[in-house]
């Protein structure tokens, strides 16, 4: 039952690296065709926050069990990682604020073994450390090597952002009262639009882009075709399995395999807008692929036996 459980989330957060992973494609040619990216971002945010307030109302109960979770995976889980990604993006090339971005799985480790003090599997450190490597690879980060040093620190805030996603998505979930995901998305989503809000001022916006079309590769879609891929598949399906995710396997394997999308971006980028794929990110490609495959490898340790394979916290001196 332990081994199904742990196949069902990692077949959910494959899937949700790939819902995650197609944002970009869809929404690239929106920006083309004239949208701000934070006004798209804001789009996703606020469309997503529509889609779910149904849920919001039905686990209305939530707001009062659950505020502070509610409101650190809105602010941090939602807005944060984009609004900081944002950011660095507008400072520091798009590949390195995106291999920054995906730092958030090896932070994550770091805040589990040193912060909460539980164990740490040797398989999911080894992962993450291919993964980043291949994220590098990926991202060409040796065609931006002359950094702004906010730009850098950005990114690095949007990384912490992620950590803890895959912190607040498992949060609860070895109590009695574990919150309902749906709930805790639907929360999140509702609070960050409020923030994007604030942040992307969508009222100077050129909602007239909507109404048209965008080139998508070779192709004209309608603009709100693309926005309601956004909208339905990048953020409310790709939340939802991922959160679900996290809860099947645990923050530490699930943000390795979250390393996923921005090889499934790539990947996507290279078939439905014909950006060019160079070896050496089809190498890195394979890396991360390979990182996902040894963290996913970890075999959970039955309560009060030793495994060799953990990476334990040091006992506390009196």
């Amino acid at each position: 039952m332990q081994a199904s459980g742990k196949n069902a989330g990692l077949g959910l957060a494959l899937v949700s690296a790939c819902a995650f992973g197609g944002s970009g494609v869809a929404a690239k040619p929106l920006i083309e065709a004239g949208l701000d990216p934070l006004h798209v971002v804001w789009l996703r945010v606020a469309g997503a926050a529509l889609v779910l307030s149904p849920l919001a109302w039905r686990h209305r109960a939530l707001l009062r069990r659950k505020p502070l979770l509610l409101a650190g995976f809105g602010l941090v889980a939602v807005a944060g990682v984009q609004a900081f990604y944002f950011a660095s993006l507008s400072r520091i090339p798009v590949g390195v604020a995106l291999l920054l971005e995906y730092l958030g799985p090896a932070l994550l480790l770091g805040w589990i073994r040193f912060v909460q003090r539980k164990p740490v599997t040797r398989a999911a450190a080894a992962g993450a450390a291919v993964a980043v490597v291949g994220l590098a690879c990926v991202v060409e980060i040796w065609s931006g090597l002359s950094l702004d040093p906010l730009g850098v620190l950005l990114g690095l805030a949007a990384a912490c952002c992620q950590a803890f996603y895959f912190v607040f998505a498992d949060q609860g979930t070895d109590g009695d009262d574990v919150p309902d995901p749906m709930g805790v998305i639907a929360y999140g989503m509702i609070i960050g639009a409020v923030v994007m809000t604030v942040i992307a001022r969508p009222w100077g916006m050129d909602w007239g882009v909507l109404g048209g079309s965008a080139a998508l590769g070779q192709t004209r879609v309608p603009a709100l075709v693309l926005m309601g891929w956004v909208v339905l598949v990048a953020t409310v399906f790709a939340y939802l399995t991922g959160v679900v995710s996290v809860r099947k396997l645990s923050p530490q394997v699930a943000g390795v395999v979250a390393c996923l999308e921005a090889v499934i971006a790539t990947v996507l980028a290279w078939v439905l807008l014909g950006e060019h794929l160079s070896t050496p990110q089809i190498v890195g490609g394979a890396l991360v692929l390979g990182g996902a495959f040894i963290a996913q490898s970890a075999r959970p340790t039955p309560p009060g036996a030793a495994d060799p394979a953990v990476l334990a916290p040091e006992p506390t001196r009196a």
